[in-house]
């Protein structure tokens, strides 16, 4: 047999597994060493395979294609430095929890560590960041190795998905010829056609009655808790912490990315304001809990993890899928392992009596701050937390919110009020970085559904690349983009008090860029609003147009201190004689 057709069964084999083990799209980054991967992956006829030629780009684009469709994305680059281009997205990934699978292709092992061209060490390059590594074998077409690369194949995937997911990685020696030939017959196996190689029965976790009696134990000496949410994908579980909130009379402080501010689940005991009202020292001093239940990730308000650091004697119940340990307070918690939304359904079954009064008190501080954060500014000046109402007003039904760090996800978590539209709202918080957002939007618009990205102009810029795959491939998306002319977010931090001569440059970093031509080189719509009402009509308008939309709202940053700090301090006003009367 030639080496070509040993090295074509060989590829072909991995490739169909994938796909027969739950793997559909590939994002590909050209090269020449890849070529084995590459042509194969085009080749496969229930592969969709996207090109993206930023290999940061690229494996941010599938991470958001991961994240949109809760299942794993491939990502295929050549040997070198294109691999290492992949480390941002691969942290975020880890940190996550999003299922990626890696596949790098390398030179062949006798042209490593001698000199040859575009060869690095790319053995276990990404370290603890990926679930699990493999260096595959050098391609051969015997039965066993066959059954070989599929198993492998096999297990990427699912070392990918289950248990906490996260990325993997596999690499790939390759010799050359470089170039499969299609034409064999039987070209993608027939052995396991009808199912993945390795089958995997995975059940859900549930806690035993004698488990779930000592946690109720526990609860029964308390009488003021909240329930917590913070990120996290899965839209199903709002429906058990709601009947969990019903059941016990409790609040539920709900985080912008907890899918739980938006749908159509009761938001009787949603507390989404709860940013806003803690943000007062005098009023977190007031609404001390006695224990928290939290799911999900720690939720992105600075105002509750303080919360949690002034009162660490404040009994904690994590709950969690798999092992982690999400507790950045340092504080003592009680962590507990199972499926969250059966474990809802298994509280629910106890009786419990909690203080009602501590709940309706929540509630009424959630009324007061909502109002005074949704108070009409039609008649003020364009404001960047203002962009997020009116983003809530417009988003049609059934899509996806994705949003920038820094600044605009803080906005998401003050200005998002509930809503009974069903929006996913998606975000990159593993490691909570500004790099790679717009790639992760285009990646998650990709797969049909619309996306409105809101992002700074510090964020947008940082990831240009990513507008050539939205004109190549005509994803329709929207960008509220909001140039505040540099980092606003500083502007809020104690070093921005100083106003040092050095504070501009290395805090605020101004661009001074006009944002139109890059727009208009990658054939987008853009958009300049002066008022609300030009603003409202550009986003309600951009939902009709194909492909890329970018509605720029500029805002200074001084002003949007200024502007924040006022909301706040009427807040703290109103808050304070609530809870005094």
């Amino acid at each position: 047999m030639e080496y070509t057709e040993k090295l074509t069964r060989y590829v072909a084999n991995f490739v169909d597994e994938l796909f027969r083990s739950g793997l559909s799209n590939v994002v590909i980054s050209p090269g020449s060493r890849s070529t084995p991967l590459a042509l194969t992956f085009a080749e496969h006829p229930d592969i969709t395979h996207w090109v993206n030629m930023d290999e940061r780009s690229a494996a941010f684009f599938a991470l958001g294609m991961a994240k949109q469709s809760k299942q794993p994305v491939a990502l295929i680059c050549t040997s070198g430095t294109a691999a290492a281009n992949y480390y941002p997205a691969i942290v975020e990934a880890h940190y996550d929890r999003v299922p990626l699978v890696v596949l790098t292709a390398d030179r062949p092992h006798e042209l490593r560590d001698v000199g040859a061209p575009q060869a690095i060490e790319q053995i276990k390059m990404y370290g603890d960041y990926v679930k699990w590594f493999h260096e595959m074998a050098l391609p051969e077409a015997t039965d066993f190795m066959l059954k070989y690369v599929r198993g492998k194949a096999s297990r990427a995937v699912h070392n990918a998905v289950h248990g906490n997911p996260g990325p993997v990685h596999l690499n790939f020696p390759f010799r050359e010829p470089l170039v499969p030939v299609f034409t064999l017959d039987n070209l993608w196996g027939d052995v396991y056609q009808n199912r993945a190689f390795h089958s995997n029965y995975i059940g859900k976790r549930s806690l035993e009655n004698v488990q779930l009696d000592e946690i109720i134990s526990a609860l029964r000496n308390y009488k003021r808790g909240l329930i917590v949410c913070g990120p996290q994908n899965d839209a199903g579980l709002a429906k058990g912490i709601v009947a969990l909130a019903e059941a016990y009379d409790l609040p539920i402080l709900a985080d912008p990315l907890s899918q739980l501010r938006a749908g159509k689940h009761s938001k009787a005991n949603i507390i989404e304001c709860y940013d806003s009202i803690l943000k007062s020292k005098q009023v977190r001093e007031l609404l001390e809990p006695e224990f928290i239940i939290r799911f999900g990730a720690m939720p992105i308000s600075k105002p509750f993890l303080l919360l949690l650091k002034e009162n660490e004697h404040v009994k904690q119940i994590i709950i969690d899928d798999e092992e982690g340990h999400r507790e950045p307070t340092g504080s003592s918690a009680q962590f507990v392992y199972a499926d969250p939304s059966k474990l809802c359904e298994q509280l629910v079954e106890y009786k419990m009596n909690f203080d009602l009064d501590w709940k309706e008190m929540w509630i009424g501080l959630n009324k007061s701050t909502s109002k005074l954060l949704s108070k009409d500014e039609s008649d003020q000046e364009l404001s960047e937390g203002g962009t997020v109402r009116y983003i809530s007003e417009a988003i049609p039904n059934d899509t996806t919110l994705y949003v920038g760090n820094s600044m605009p996800v803080r906005d998401l978590d003050t200005f998002f009020l509930v809503n009974t539209k069903q929006i996913t709202v998606l975000g990159n918080r593993g490691a909570n970085g500004i790099d790679g957002i717009t790639s992760s939007a285009l990646g998650a618009a990709a797969l049909g559904k619309r996306v409105t990205l809101l992002i700074g102009d510090l964020s947008f810029f940082h990831d240009f690349n990513a507008l050539l795959i939205a004109k190549q491939y005509h994803i329709n998306l929207t960008v509220v983009l909001v140039n505040n002319n540099g980092g606003g977010i500083f502007s809020f931090l104690p070093q921005a008090k100083e106003q040092s001569e050095h504070f501009e440059v290395l805090f605020g970093t101004p661009l001074n860029i006009d944002f139109k031509p890059i727009i208009t080189m990658y054939n987008g719509a853009y958009h300049v609003p002066n008022n609300w009402d030009e603003f409202s009509k550009a986003l309600t308008e951009s939902y009709d147009h194909a492909g890329l939309t970018v509605i720029e709202v500029q805002t200074n940053r001084q002003e949007n201190v200024h502007w924040h700090q006022a909301k706040w301090s009427n807040i703290e006003k109103i808050l304070l004689e609530q809870l005094k009367g």
